[in-house]
């Protein structure tokens, strides 16, 4: 039967080491292996007695520990926590958020000139409109003549 997700190989399977094992010194682990651990072990230690001297205030986490590179690429933390927040300075907009504003201040100022009439559209809209008005008002007179003149031919006809 299978052990875990890797598939068996006819040299034989793979065998891990017991935490019990490994204390006792009886692990299958490669000699060379736990003298090379050790070495870097030693260096580690000796690295972090010179930096622990230098700065205890700065504890890093991983490998940021051991490796100390200011990357440009690295993506900076979006969100700040409370604590970090400085109330006293302004955050500045970026460029798209500056453009969104401008265009939505625009929007609402073009609205409030159309509701007063000051536009040339809606001078246009506003002159469109009265000549319906008015074409609907012919319209109606005319229908009105129309019936009068129908309802004079009936009391007519009565007669």
């Amino acid at each position: 039967m299978g052990r875990g997700k890797f598939k068996g190989k006819p040299t034989g399977r793979r065998q891990f080491s017991t935490p019990e094992e490994m204390l006792a010194g009886t692990s299958s682990r490669p000699r060379t292996f736990k003298k090379e651990e050790a070495e870097v072990e030693e260096e580690r230690s000796d690295e972090e007695s010179e930096e622990s001297s230098e700065e205890e205030s700065e504890k890093k986490k991983g490998t940021q520990g051991v490796i100390d590179i200011e990357n440009p690429n690295m993506a900076r933390p979006k969100t700040l926590k409370a604590r970090d927040a400085d109330l006293d300075k302004t955050s500045e907009l970026s460029r798209r958020e500056r453009e969104e504003i401008e265009k939505q201040r625009a929007h609402e100022r073009y609205m409030k000139l159309q509701e007063q009439g000051k536009t040339d559209q809606a001078k246009k809209d506003l002159e469109r409109l009265a000549l319906i008005r008015q074409q609907r008002a012919e319209a109606a007179k005319k229908r009105e003549e129309e019936k009068a003149a129908k309802d004079q031919k009936k009391a007519e006809a009565r007669k």
